[in-house]
């Protein structure tokens, strides 16, 4: 009988997240032939969070959304389902719920970050009951799509909460899908749409603003902004929205309300020493050009816990992800790191069923088209296949697998 030893506690590499950041960092440094890394993830199921819009939209099923995390580990990585609770950046380890302590020699932090259901009064015991749904939980974009479809007349409302949320189109994507549909339906004259949102633009970069105001007027959806839902009665289906700018506070009866969390960093990071202090909400200082954090430079961040003035979307991590490796692999050869990350984002920003725009910009608001001779400022029906169908393919295919 084969003698079984317990899992090293040393690592050369340590990754702590296996979600979209953890296994494409993982599968590059394989690639690289790195031998020794563990990577740290509790969950058993991976999720193409994407995808989950169009799920609430009715344009996709939640399986097409779905591995599970055997399946996406890269081979020869060793997978610890465990839950990181603490790092010490000093001794150069980190502790497990369990109680284990795992030390290494590069860490490559990559949790993503924590939904925070409780940040709304009255949101969390709300939630799936009453016409309240989120596309933010995979159980209940299905619901959303439920509540879409069934829905006649009546005023719908949509919600986005101050601070860096994951996909920050995402909120008002599912608003443009809800109201194509009672378009095509013949019922959008009888439903009030009012999409709510914290900032004082639609979007942070003027030409999608531009066209993304187009869009609402089109629809006729009453835009509120550096507005936000500070309270919920789901029982009364009543929501309390309040205007940052004037303070004033207004009492919204709904028959249907699309909710995005509030979000921020995992406890055990934003109350541990490598968090930003610059970062209300906990994210983990991590240095925009190189990914290394500031104080510990064996230390990598990315992904939606790394506080990097961008968005936080699948497509920043396939642009950090070749940064983190190639500049973890110059460390472990004793040169500098080289590598820059300048900041690119993407968010597909679906407007109708079939339609899409694709905004593309770095660090300063600069539009960064990858996609040569296509204006993708406009919206368009092929950028719409690209999300449904390009994209799932190329993150389970390409940039799960490092090759992308």
């Amino acid at each position: 009988m084969a003698h079984v030893t317990a899992a090293p506690s040393h690592h050369q590499v340590l990754i702590v997240g296996g979600g979209t950041a953890g296994i494409t960092v993982a599968a590059r440094l394989r690639r690289a032939g790195v031998r020794d890394i563990a990577l740290l993830e509790p969950s058993e199921t991976h999720w193409y969070q994407p995808l989950w819009t169009l799920v609430g939209g009715g344009q996709a099923p939640l399986r097409a959304s779905l591995r599970t995390e055997a399946e996406v580990i890269p081979p020869g990585v060793r997978w610890l389902r465990e839950r990181a609770a603490a790092v010490d950046p000093t001794a150069r380890t980190v502790t497990t719920a369990t109680g284990r302590v795992l030390s290494y020699g590069r860490l490559v932090l990559a949790p993503g970050l924590e939904l925070d259901w409780d940040g709304v009064p009255g949101l969390a015991e709300a939630l799936g009951h009453h016409g309240v749904s989120s596309n933010y939980r995979p159980d209940l974009a299905p619901l959303t799509w439920d509540l879409i479809r069934r829905m006649r007349r009546g005023t719908a409302l949509f919600t986005m909460p101050s601070g860096p949320v994951k996909c920050g189109g995402a909120p008002q994507k599912i608003a443009y899908l809800a109201a194509d549909h009672w378009r095509k339906r013949g019922v959008l004259d009888s439903i009030r749409i009012v999409l709510v949102l914290p900032e004082p633009a639609m979007f942070k970069v003027p030409v999608f603003d531009r066209a993304l105001t187009e869009t609402a007027r089109r629809y006729g959806i009453e835009v509120r902004l550096s507005s936000e839902m500070t309270s919920l009665d789901g029982a009364a289906r009543e929501a309390v929205i309040t205007d940052h700018t004037t303070g004033e506070a207004e009492t919204l009866r709904y028959d249907l309300l699309h909710a995005v969390p509030p979000q921020r960093a995992p406890r055990w990071l934003a109350d541990g020493p490598l968090a930003d202090p610059n970062s209300p909400h906990g994210y983990v200082a991590s240095d925009r050009g190189t990914l290394q954090h500031p104080e510990f430079p064996e230390v990598f961040v990315l992904g939606d816990v790394a506080h990097l003035p961008t968005s936080k979307t699948g497509a920043a991590i396939r642009k950090q992800a070749p940064v983190v490796v190639t500049n973890l692999l110059a460390g472990l050869r004793g040169r500098p790191a080289t590598a820059r990350y300048h900041g690119y984002t993407s968010c597909p920003l679906v407007t109708a069923r079939h339609k899409m725009l694709l905004a593309e910009f770095d660090y300063d608001l600069r539009p960064t088209p990858s996609i040569p001779f296509i204006d993708t400022t406009r919206e368009r029906t092929d950028m719409w296949f690209l999300k449904r169908y390009g994209l799932p393919q190329l993150y389970f295919k390409g940039m799960l697998k490092g090759l992308a």
